[in-house]
């Protein structure tokens, strides 16, 4: 029973470190050249030029994933 009830504290453990940040919001402004998106609530992010950025313009629904830390975007998703 304790080997049973310690194996899925791990796997609780593990699945939660394992899943990535995310914000969703609709974009507020979008500058191209600094790569940065603002959200209507205010959070802005800066996307590497590393990661594909879809064409993104003000009033759109996006989501934002970050790494595991959050603190860098890794996928823009429309």
């Amino acid at each position: 029973m304790n080997k049973l009830i310690l194996a899925a504290s791990a796997l609780v453990i593990m699945s939660g470190a394992a899943m990535a940040a995310s914000s969703n919001g609709v974009v507020s402004t979008f500058n191209d050249n600094t790569r940065v998106i603002t959200l209507e609530s205010g959070k802005s992010f800066t996307v590497p030029r590393d990661v594909a950025l879809p064409t993104i313009q003000a009033g759109e629904q996006v989501s934002i994933i970050l790494n595991d830390e959050g603190d860098r975007v890794t996928a823009v998703l429309r």
